[in-house]
């Protein structure tokens, strides 16, 4: 069987996922890798054979998503080339993380694609959500990378697709300790903000990850250093706890280490505004956003004890046979019904593409 497994490179967690499932997909048959975006920090031990730009939202440094920089490095027409040129067609199973590349070309050649991400579970109905309204938001998760059948991972098994996280043998594995720091990993927040408010705060250490500085700092009680993910892996097995962003992969990491947690989800990020939902709602604290204002939070954090007994069992094999068999059972009815319609693929231009792109902006 000849796979192709598309991940999302923006943002490190779905790489760190994609780190443990490639092996499990190796035993099942050929596969090739795709990886889109250029916002990872973590490097994938396997080989690489398609590497695209795809379409990626940028950090920006005040706690969202730079618009401007997303603007800026957007580029229609070569993801629409990307699209047209990748060969679906030539594999039995198509897996999309969350991969737009993959994903629209199965859609346009009427292929099989099956979603195995995070996001695929936060747009299930029965996933926490914010009391606020964002349908723009939803509509990013539903037409930035559609697929034919989803599996989804989150904190919580809230529906019968839905899987806990797949957490990496580097952490599932590791021995964790209390070293006396408090590890961050707050991507869209610059190193000045960082240190002005977790220096304010000095009966602790802070060892902070950062996108934005590629060279270690000492400033007061503050480490700033460079994203890399044996020291990041190295810190949080060793913190008493972690600050991070709403993302999933750190605070499932986070969680399964038994560290104390606080999230700061991003501004305008409506994936993120659902996970600290749902972390609220198991007991974890979240801060609307990192503001001096919110110094007396975090204080009150660090000296309370916090008691984590979330544990997240490894059932990742079990799910990739689950996606195998629904492929083998969609392409037995895709096949009889719907023959891929190749004159789609040729009279696809960039201005009806524009439309799809728009529900994307935010």
């Amino acid at each position: 069987m000849k796979i192709l497994y598309a991940i999302q490179g923006t943002g490190n967690g779905h790489i760190s996922r994609a780190r443990d499932i490639i092996p499990i997909l190796k035993k099942k048959g050929e596969v090739d890798v795709l990886v889109s975006g250029i916002q990872s920090d973590v490097e994938l031990p396997y080989p690489v054979k398609y590497k695209f730009r795809g379409l990626s939202f940028i950090f920006g440094k005040k706690g969202g998503v730079d618009l401007l920089e997303t603007y800026k490095k957007s580029n229609l027409k070569n993801l629409l080339d990307e699209i047209r040129v990748l060969p679906v067609e030539n594999y039995d199973l198509v897996i999309s993380d969350f991969e737009p590349v993959s994903a629209w070309a199965c859609k346009i050649k009427n292929k099989v694609c099956i979603g195995l991400s995070h996001q695929a579970a936060v747009v299930n109905k029965t996933s926490p959500k914010p009391k606020y309204k964002d349908p723009v938001g939803k509509a990013v998760l539903k037409y930035y990378a559609p697929v034919t059948y989803s599996f989804g991972f989150h904190f919580e098994q809230y529906d019968k697709n839905i899987f806990t996280p797949v957490i990496r043998d580097q952490i599932r594995l590791a021995k964790p300790k209390k070293s006396g720091h408090y590890t961050v990993y707050l991507p869209a927040y610059g190193d000045d903000q960082l240190i002005k408010v977790l220096s304010k705060i000095t009966n602790v250490q802070w060892q902070v990850f950062s996108k934005h500085n590629q060279k270690v700092q000492n400033i007061q009680n503050v480490k700033i250093q460079p994203i890399d993910n044996n020291g990041f892996i190295r810190s949080m097995v060793n913190s008493i706890g972690v600050l991070c962003g709403a993302g999933f992969e750190t605070p499932a990491e986070a969680l399964f280490l038994k560290k104390k947690l606080m999230v700061i989800p991003m501004k305008g990020q409506y994936e993120q505004q659902c996970n600290a939902s749902a972390l609220h709602k198991m007991g974890i604290p979240v801060l609307k956003s990192l503001k001096k204002k919110h110094i007396s939070k975090i204080e009150d954090w660090v000296k309370k004890e916090q008691k984590i007994t979330f544990d997240f069992k490894d059932e990742t094999e079990h799910v990739i046979d689950l996606v195998i068999k629904t492929n083998a059972s969609a392409n037995k009815s895709i096949v009889s019904a719907n023959p891929t319609n190749i004159s789609t693929v040729k009279k696809l231009k960039e201005k009806s593409f524009d439309k799809i792109i728009a529900k994307l902006s935010i």
